[in-house]
């Protein structure tokens, strides 16, 4: 049985309301820290393939761990189309600010590597180290068409077929703009832990090369980025989530 397929525990769904009218659902597995915080990307929540099976092994090994569902998002209260990236990364330091006590590391996917990154920023004495699953930084830029800029600004959504889901995939005015504030890649970016930054090769949504462009730019001197020749931007195959395990064990052993 491999270990993303291992039964796991009934862990109590809990919620978190960091201001009025916002309420986060959470899953909270106790153990020896420092806490794994799992950051899914764009559309997905804490119920994704790779969360679960961190979760599956943080539970054989007696570590911590934390997952969640942004505002908008899986079982989390509000309306996707109404948040911004702004908006999501406050929901992150909410969960670190109010939730998990003492060290944290964060893993993030796709969009989520984006929030880990910038939640490091916001909270530098918390986060002990990142592990980043096709990060995606600056996506707002660099992952979109002129035409497509236009439509979202001219518009106020862009609606797109998804090709990891039946639902549409939508990015609003409100996000966009957000996120075109948050850019961190035009010059240094001032995180000094440890960072592991896996990527595929055969990823057709988030260029390889953006993670080679982090790793120049990150601030640490312990960095070190992964390539996976045939992976792809899910990285949710059996061998990539072992590879992704023996990534955060090591990562976790040598804090």
């Amino acid at each position: 049985m491999t270990v993303e397929n291992l039964p796991q525990p009934p862990i109590d769904l809990l919620h978190l309301e960091p201001r009025a009218g916002r309420r986060l659902a959470y899953r909270h597995r106790l153990g020896r820290g420092p806490t794994l915080l799992f950051l899914p990307g764009y559309m997905s929540d804490m119920d994704g393939s790779k969360a679960t099976a961190l979760d599956s092994w943080a539970d054989a090994k007696g570590r911590a761990m934390l997952r969640f569902d942004y505002a908008g998002c899986g079982l989390s209260d509000g309306a996707f189309e109404a948040q911004s990236i702004a908006d999501w990364r406050d929901d992150v330091i909410a969960m670190i600010d109010q939730v998990v006590e003492g060290p944290v590391v964060l893993v993030g996917s796709s969009m989520g590597g984006w929030l880990m990154l910038l939640a490091a920023l916001a909270r530098p004495g918390r986060v002990k180290g990142l592990v980043g699953i096709a990060a995606a930084p600056d996506f707002t830029s660099w992952g979109f068409s002129e035409e497509q800029k236009r439509i979202i600004l001219a518009d106020g959504r862009l609606e797109e077929p998804s090709g990891h889901s039946d639902q549409p995939y939508v990015t609003t005015r409100t996000f966009w703009e957000s996120g075109e504030t948050l850019r961190l890649l035009d010059g240094a970016v001032d995180i000094s832990c440890p960072v592991r930054l896996l990527h595929g090769q055969a990823d057709a949504d988030v260029p390889w090369s953006i993670s080679l462009q982090l790793a120049e730019r990150l601030g640490s001197a312990d960095v070190q980025a992964i390539l996976i020749k045939d992976g792809d931007h899910r990285l949710s195959r059996e061998q990539d989530i072992a590879l992704l395990i023996r990534v955060v064990d090591a990562l976790l052993e040598a804090l």
